[in-house]
């Protein structure tokens, strides 16, 4: 087998490869975008083939080279399907397993709570725990839909859980740290140790960390597996072809099952109610797609930064105000409108088909 653990300085992130020394199949986990090329340098001196570039969540502090990697090298991008990344080749679940060889087995372990779709690696005897659970601290619970509460549960219900001696490897760390293991962190890590669900939740409630200065540029790109804006609608057209046409296997989708828990309205509803007026209507595309045409009086909020930008809409203010949302196809206004429903907005209703259904009707 072959591991490395890599770090990028100017964002604090690491990055982990996995390979099998047999086979030459590779993995790399949370790879960033300004290390393109020390990967495919390090690739090739190995002579290792990329199979999979895994995500452990949307991340808000650095942008991913996996779609660089799946463009340079045809390596599958795999995000949770909770993160509502919808250019991912793989949209990951809980358990899942990832296959390097005939003897490597990476398995997802969902640990959601610094953003709804956290997932951390766990391959033999180490686990990669991405931003949920740090050497000495834990990922922020403040935006894309983090919650506390379920943070502390991921943690000390399946990370916890592990064998004491499993290595912990983490996403990110501050003061020089490489690696931990899950008994020092259950024992001696100051937010977690000795802390009840409630005080824990209290300590996070009470961080006030300033906002990462490359979120709202990340986030949006991020989704779309590190690509740039020209290259996002190509993405979206090729993936909504592929999932038209094969087969994708037993994983759950997670636009289907959105879809169960919000409103969705026609073209001819959408209009009525339009119309009628007492409705703010909101485009969640990215910036290009909303130059290229939008609805009259739409506000643009993309989804990608939608949480962090709502507060300072005049108009999203009074959450009991019936908001419209819309895309291109129907799908990111779905996810967004179950983010805006867990955000507290009482009417929140989804335009079936977006904006194309609109030009066609």
């Amino acid at each position: 087998m072959i591991f490395k653990q890599l770090f990028d300085e100017a964002t604090w992130t690491y990055t982990y490869l996995i390979a099998d020394s047999v086979s030459k199949e590779a993995v790399l986990i949370d790879p960033v975008n300004t290390q393109i090329d020390v990967y495919l340098e390090m690739l090739e001196k190995d002579n290792l083939k990329l199979k999979y570039s895994l995500e452990t969540h949307v991340h808000a502090d650095h942008i991913t080279a996996s779609g660089l990697l799946r463009q340079k090298l045809g390596a599958q991008t795999a995000v949770s399907s909770l993160c509502g990344a919808e250019t991912a080749d793989i949209q990951v679940t809980d358990g899942q397993v990832f296959e390097l060889g005939s003897s490597e087995q990476i398995k997802v372990i969902a640990t959601p709570g610094h953003t709804a779709g956290s997932i951390s690696f766990l391959w033999r005897d180490r686990v990669m725990s991405g931003d949920s659970l740090l050497i000495g601290g834990c990922g922020r619970t403040d935006f894309q839909a983090g919650n506390s509460g379920d943070l502390y549960d991921s943690i000390t219900q399946h990370l916890f859980t592990l064998p004491d001696d499993t290595l912990v490897y983490p996403g990110h760390d501050y003061q020089g740290r490489w690696v931990s293991n899950i008994i020092q962190e259950r024992t001696s890590n100051p937010r977690l140790a000795g802390k009840t669900r409630e005080e824990f939740i209290e300590i996070m409630t009470n961080l006030n960390l300033p906002m990462p200065k490359l979120i709202e540029e990340a986030v949006p790109a991020n989704r779309y597996c590190g690509l740039d804006e020209d290259e996002r609608q190509d993405a979206i057209d090729k993936r909504e072809l592929s999932q038209a046409t094969v087969h994708v296997s037993n994983t759950p989708d997670l636009v289907n099952q959105v879809k169960q828990q919000i409103t969705e309205v026609d073209i001819n509803k959408s209009k009525q109610l339009i119309a009628e007026g007492n409705i703010v209507v909101v485009d969640v595309r990215e910036e290009s797609e909303y130059a290229a045409g939008h609805l009259d009086n739409a506000l643009f909020l993309p989804r990608g930064v939608l949480e962090f930008k709502i507060a300072s809409i005049t108009e999203l203010t009074d959450k009991t105000k019936p908001v419209l949302l819309y895309c291109r196809s129907g799908n990111r206004s779905a996810l967004a409108a179950k983010s805006l429903q867990d955000l507290g907005y009482t009417t929140v209703l989804s335009m079936a088909g977006g904006y194309e259904a609109w030009k066609k009707a």
